[in-house]
């Protein structure tokens, strides 16, 4: 992931900062607890398509 894309990247529901996550290939808003997928090198930033973290998983 680039990283000046990383920077500009936030979370689209509370607007706050995203971790890349390379081995799930997954962007995580510790906040809202949610991944956002990585698609053929595409960020997608759609709630819909976020997976919620479980309880136990570490962010």
């Amino acid at each position: 992931m680039d990283k000046k894309l990383l920077d500009i990247l936030a979370c689209p529901i509370c607007k706050g900062p995203l971790v890349f996550k390379k081995d799930s290939n997954e962007l995580i808003c510790k906040a809202d607890r949610l991944a956002y997928p990585i698609r053929d090198d595409i960020p997608v930033m759609l709630e819909d398509e976020a997976r919620q973290l479980a309880a136990d998983e570490e962010v």
